[in-house]
């Protein structure tokens, strides 16, 4: 069967999707499977998708749609994991905007029922020049592989976050315009959360000169069990370009259940970090958010910023009770560059041993 895309998602971009595509009815049911399906009905809110360009497009009822079966648990968001079997006619839900699809387990209060996916069947890829018989395709073609170990770095500036939308992204951002604008070339990152280009677009187009996130390892949803050894082999990728500096999002919090607290317990990750950036939406989150690096992780956050740190209330308290650096990344943008700046490449003290 043939079919011919009105849109094409972002999370199968490393599939190279093409407008026309040859199907088979075989839906291997795993993450990072190329699937096509139709949209089944309409909404008013969470109804577009990311295409891979990064365009957000409207999703309407018909559309057929080139995603990807994944899972997603997201605390304002959907949950839904991958279906155990799917076969043409099936009913999928789409669970975020990067065209993941699965079968939605928890839907948000604000967000309503997910969109409907009637699954047509898998996408077939031909990898092979002049090869007639194709093999499902998978965003696991051509990916960035995964490492055990992390290779020399350049130092790590990690940004985590107590939950989703704490301004880790938009932290990410002006750390990097004032860093590329004091003559540093910055390489970026997001290594945890569910496939999305968005925020690591913002990435490059405030001055990034390269950045990958865990979609380009052929990883649609991030896993405590896979988040360590795909955040290593992005990391090489991106040190082999030999920036001064890397500018890394953790995505979602720190509890959540994308795999941070895996990264932040790795001692070549925690080593290679030179600075620690914490967005926190309240006081309340601030104060666990510090007590959780202290007691699971032994360390501090350099920083904390997010709207926790919105106006002087915040602010004080953070820094009179928590004893932490409180910058708002809206309000004192140069302030934060300049603060992360010193903390990376402030010169050794006179007689400090060399690396």
């Amino acid at each position: 069967m043939k079919v011919v895309f009105d849109k094409i998602a972002s999370a199968t971009k490393n599939a190279r999707v093409p407008r026309e595509a040859l199907l088979t009815e075989s839906v291997p049911a795993k993450e990072g499977q190329v699937v096509a399906v139709r949209i089944r009905g309409s909404k008013s809110v969470y109804n577009t998708v990311e295409d891979v360009h990064g365009r957000m497009i409207p999703l309407n009822d018909g559309d057929v749609v080139a995603g990807v079966l994944g899972s997603r648990r997201a605390l304002r968001g959907y949950a839904g994991v991958v279906p155990d079997s799917a076969r043409p006619g099936d009913l999928l839900d789409v669970l975020n905007l990067g065209g993941v699809i699965g079968r939605c387990t928890s839907a948000n209060i604000e967000l309503g029922a997910p969109l409907k996916a009637e699954v047509l069947g898998a996408v077939l890829s031909f990898p092979t020049l002049g090869e007639r018989l194709g093999v499902p395709a998978s965003i696991t073609q051509g990916a960035v592989p995964w490492a055990s170990a992390l290779a020399r770095s350049a130092p790590i500036v990690y940004v985590a976050g107590t939950c989703m939308n704490a301004g880790k992204t938009f932290a990410c951002g002006e750390i990097i315009r004032h860093l590329v604008h004091r003559g540093k070339r910055v390489a970026a990152a997001k290594l945890t959360g569910v496939s999305l280009l968005r925020d690591t677009l913002s990435m490059t187009d405030l001055g990034a000169f390269k950045s990958l996130f865990f979609g380009d390892a052929g990883v649609v949803s991030t896993t405590e069990a896979v988040s360590v050894p795909v955040a290593k082999g992005l990391l090489n990728a991106l040190n082999a370009e030999e920036p001064d500096c890397l500018v890394v999002e953790l995505g979602d919090g720190i509890l959540g259940e994308y795999g941070v607290q895996a990264i932040l317990a790795d001692a070549e990750l925690m080593g290679a970090g030179a600075v620690h950036v914490l967005c926190a939406n309240d006081p309340v989150a601030a104060w666990g958010a510090v007590e959780l690096y202290a007691a699971r992780y032994g360390k501090r956050p350099d920083i904390l910023s997010g709207p926790a740190t919105d106006n002087g209330v915040g602010r004080d308290f953070i820094e009179g009770t928590l004893k932490v650096q409180a910058i708002n990344a809206r309000l004192e943008r140069e302030r934060l560059g300049a603060a992360v700046e010193r903390a990376l490449f402030a010169p050794e003290p006179a007689g400090a041993e060399t690396r």
